[in-house]
């Protein structure tokens, strides 16, 4: 039996460059992404609390096609990119769960 993981990115869209964000996700950070193996299972908006308002989860075949996809030249160059865009980038692999996953980042937001 083959182990799969999931890669969990949890950020906040930055409000002046939503336009720009939404733009390079889908011309070029899914293509890319998608390139190299990774599959985007689901995108999850929070709307109220105390998380960053973006999770999204990629999928690959095996945890030895996610290793060299998070360690090649185009996720480096993709997700360097992606910064520009977006705050309180964090990243996780997890083991594999047909169900919702996710986690608690390390740099908990706080309320206003």
């Amino acid at each position: 039996m083959m182990h799969r993981v999931k890669l969990l990115l949890t950020y906040d869209i930055k409000e002046h460059r939503k336009a720009e964000y939404y733009h390079y996700i889908v011309h070029e950070f899914l293509p890319r992404a998608q390139s190299l193996g990774l599959y985007l299972e689901s995108v999850h908006e929070t709307v109220y609390g105390n998380y960053p308002n973006r999770l999204v989860s990629f999928v690959a075949r095996d945890v030895d096609t996610m290793a060299r996809a998070l360690h090649g030249d185009v996720w480096d160059s993709i997700e360097t990119k992606l910064g520009e865009f977006v705050t309180d980038y964090e990243k996780r692999l997890v083991n594999f769960k047909r169900s919702f996953q996710f986690f608690l980042p390390r740099r908990k937001r706080q309320y206003g």
